[in-house]
């Protein structure tokens, strides 16, 4: 579960790629855009004055065109690619003021990353695979196998340690992979376009246990992708780069609602909302008629509703009343006595795309509950309809 703590701080972060990124680097101080450094200098402008933290927990997705610097971003993270210029810090230590053997340590231990290519040794039977990186670091053998089982287990693979890659399907494969990486305990998992090579079947089959594993583990992932169904569907948070700038960073629904821009606002263009907002989402936008119940009833305002909920003392959600027979000197017992004796509800973090049904096939507005019962709302077929033509 994503928590509030930053586990990673990235502070105006440039990277310039040529023989003169001084020149380059002052040329951008005094304002110069990329396009006229690379033509004055051919020096190419991979990120610029990139600016960002990622929460302990989180899957947090870097997403852009190709060209906007998301794979150059990813790569300054763990130093595969060298900064110009920032900082870079993982839980409080700078990550690019650390020496060679000081950053091989943190690669090993801390940030494991995960390829496009699934880069397996073919002569390695698949439990040698996962175990290559801890053999790397001198793990002795039986740890390292007991390490990289365990790893094979998470991601459905337990069985499968004596075979060998050309043995298993490309998911299979890249699942492989995914172990390697586990089998280090990482505090982060970076992950460059890990699934772009599946097939589409596969490919939303690993998205699934990425986020099974983020949500049983409370793994922190950072995920490039370019393909924007992707980061919808396992974010946490997205992070939008174009000309090597971080333009904006939120939930999928805080950018779909107030784009930063052009270039962002065409992303999310044609972007079905039903799989970007969650019930919890909209509940709040409709008024309810809610009435509580703690051994009396107060007088209530039905607001033009033709419906009640009835909440305890504690919010929790009791059931449903139709108005039309009640007034406003009720008693609780007279309320609980004229509640629908079965009333159908969905849960706050529910995808609006698996509630349409439900709204659409009821005779009231839905209520809307957290998943320890706590009423927040409701959801009616005008509602979902204004939802949905958005």
């Amino acid at each position: 579960m994503t928590d509030t703590t930053d586990i990673l701080s990235i502070n105006n972060v440039y990277k310039v790629f040529g023989e003169q990124p001084d020149t380059a680097m002052q040329m951008l101080q005094n304002g110069a855009h990329k396009d006229e450094i690379f033509e004055k200098t051919g020096q190419t402008v991979g990120v610029f004055d990139a600016s960002f933290s990622v929460k302990k927990g989180e899957i947090f997705v870097i997403m852009g065109l190709s060209g906007s610097g998301k794979s150059t971003m990813v790569r300054l993270l763990n130093r595969l690619i060298e900064p110009t210029s920032g900082s870079i810090k993982l839980n409080g230590k700078d990550i690019t003021a650390l020496g060679d053997a000081d950053l091989l340590d943190v690669r090993r231990h801390e940030m494991s990353m995960v390829f496009q290519s699934f880069a397996l040794m073919p002569h390695m039977s698949v439990i040698d695979n996962a175990a290559f990186g801890l053999e790397i670091s001198g793990v002795e053998k039986k740890e390292r196998h007991k390490r990289a089982q365990a790893a094979l287990d998470q991601v459905g693979l337990g069985e499968h340690g004596d075979s060998y890659p050309h043995q298993l399907s490309g998911g299979m494969q890249q699942r492989v992979g995914l172990a390697r990486a586990l089998a280090n305990d990482p505090t982060i998992l970076l992950m460059d376009e890990a699934f772009s090579a599946l097939d589409p079947l596969i490919r939303h089959e690993m998205q699934g246990e990425l986020i099974r594993l983020q949500k049983e583990q409370s793994r922190t992932i950072v995920f490039i992708s370019h393909d924007l169904d992707e980061a919808i569907r396992i974010g946490d948070r997205i992070a939008i780069m174009e000309g090597g700038q971080v333009v904006q960073i939120g939930t999928p629904e805080e950018i779909m609602r107030n784009p930063a821009n052009e270039y962002v606002e065409t992303f999310f263009k044609g972007v079905d909302v039903s799989k970007i907002l969650k019930a919890g989402d909209i509940a709040c936008q409709q008024s309810a008629c809610k009435i509580q119940l703690n051994g009396s009833v107060h007088p209530f305002d039905a607001g033009g509703n033709q419906f009640a909920y009835l909440v305890d003392d504690k919010e929790s959600l009791l059931g449903v009343v139709p108005l039309e027979s009640i007034d406003n000197q009720a008693s609780a017992d007279t309320l609980l006595a004229q509640q629908l004796d079965q009333h159908a509800s969905v849960y706050s973090d529910d995808m609006i795309s698996d509630v349409v049904k439900t709204v659409a096939h009821s005779d009231y507005p839905v209520p809307v509950i957290e998943r320890n019962g706590t009423f927040c709302g409701v959801i009616s077929k005008d509602l979902m309809l204004k939802t949905l033509s958005h």
